[in-house]
């Protein structure tokens, strides 16, 4: 008998590779899942408003996902974390499989609020995972750090970009299945295709992203500066997108424009594709306007600042009604759409700029936990504010928070591998 044949580790690029595909399956189930349970609801009479409600499990067990899931992967190493979220969501899409019209109210809001606490966990487990891998898998390059962070951003800014681009794309995809093969098929196609892509994710080596020693429980909050000034910014950047995102704007575009459901959500999905893509050309737009260098803070300052005025601009266009609302909301959240992109693309690369390889996860599941936080502020914020004062309301408490994301960038120092502050 000849000898055992010994399979090699996947390269650098390969886990890149498979760590991507992975996190691009996903993200088409999370983004599918999150407008069918909007359409099946909205058709079963639940207000837009109680629909809204159904997803601040989605958000609240993703800070405590983010927190803890860092910690874990440092330990266990991300491949357990990737595993365990990709896993989490087949076993959610499962859950909702048996959701009849038949079922009495309380209970039908009951299964997927817990389908959705538990798709909340599956997904910020997924992003932490990704997101950290990329951090272990770049190739260093000793001789030439700017080169290697310049990959670094590249490899971030391809990742993010391509899941929000698909996200989008999942919106769209959630409706067909809906109006092809219903509701309860359509999760159940989604789990069989998720777990396919798991099973690709066997070959990943267990030690990516496993700290050498141990982390204590309380390294989850012993943070350097920059990543708790970052961290913090963050939280007011996705707080100022989700205040107008999540319930104000599909409800006024509904309610006030008279928009069909579908057109409701096929600018949802546009403006979230449109997002992904800017965010993945992120790094080549830099280097178009002649920055070839890895960004630093002032480039977050300056996106930030940028950005503050767009939803004050929106508001004001309302109020004085100098246009009209569906011009001034289609146009000026585009605009948003695109600053915004740059910002979280630069925010991404950050977060792993300031992080040394073995504690990535750490650090990376701290940052995404006030994302996470972030999002479940606007989340409460947007409901409340649309029923006192409207999209404008909602428009002006986004530009006080992207303000206040610009003022504690202002303390952001430089990240250390960087040779120079860049711009």
């Amino acid at each position: 008998m000849g000898a055992p044949v010994r399979l090699q580790p996947p390269t650098a690029l390969q886990q890149y590779v498979i760590v991507t595909a992975n996190y691009w399956a996903f993200t088409l189930t999370d983004g599918a899942l999150r407008i069918l349970v909007v359409f099946h609801f909205h058709e079963l009479g639940y207000s837009m408003l109680e629909i809204a409600f159904l997803f601040l499990f989605y958000e609240f067990f993703g800070i405590l996902t983010n927190l803890y899931g860092g910690w874990l992967g440092a330990r266990f190493g991300l491949r357990l974390t990737l595993w365990s979220g990709t896993l989490m969501q087949v076993a959610a899409l499962l859950m909702l499989i048996p959701v009849a019209d038949s079922w009495p109210k309380w209970w039908s809001v009951a299964t997927v609020m817990v389908a959705q606490a538990m798709s909340g966990i599956a997904k910020d487990l997924n992003k932490m995972s990704a997101k950290s891998a990329i951090k272990t898998v770049v190739p260093e390059t000793p001789e030439d750090h700017s080169r290697g962070e310049s990959q670094l951003f590249q490899w971030v800014a391809i990742l993010t970009g391509s899941k929000n681009a698909l996200k989008g794309v999942g919106f769209f995809l959630g409706g067909l299945l809906l109006t092809t093969i219903g509701f309860n098929a359509a999760v159940g196609a989604m789990a069989a295709g998720l777990f396919l892509a798991f099973l690709v994710t066997l070959v990943l080596p267990a030690d990516i992203g496993r700290m050498k020693q141990k982390p204590g429980f309380t390294a989850l909050f012993s943070k350097s500066r920059g990543i708790n000034v970052l961290s913090l910014a963050r939280f007011f950047l996705f707080g100022a997108r989700d205040v107008w995102f999540v319930v104000a704007l599909p409800v006024f575009l509904q309610a006030a424009l008279g928009w069909r459901f579908w057109e409701v959500g096929g600018f949802m999905g546009l403006w979230v594709i449109g997002y992904g893509i800017v965010q993945g050309a992120a790094p080549a737009l830099r280097r178009s306007w002649g920055q070839s260098a890895p960004p630093g803070p002032l480039a977050v300052q300056f996106w930030s600042a940028l950005l503050s005025a767009i939803p004050a601009l929106i508001a004001i266009a309302l109020w004085r009604e100098v246009a009209q609302p569906g011009i001034a909301v289609v146009v000026g959240l585009a605009a948003f759409g695109v600053v915004f992109a740059m910002n979280s693309s630069i925010h991404s690369y950050m977060i792993l700029a300031y992080t040394e390889d073995e504690d990535v996860s750490l650090n990376v599941g701290f940052y995404y936990m006030a994302n996470a936080a972030g999002r479940l502020l606007g989340t409460v914020l947007s409901g409340a504010l649309f029923l006192v004062g409207g999209l404008p309301a909602c428009l002006c408490s986004s530009a006080l928070l992207v303000v206040l994301a610009f003022g504690v960038s202002t303390r952001l120092p430089t990240p250390p591998r960087q040779l120079s502050p860049a711009a």
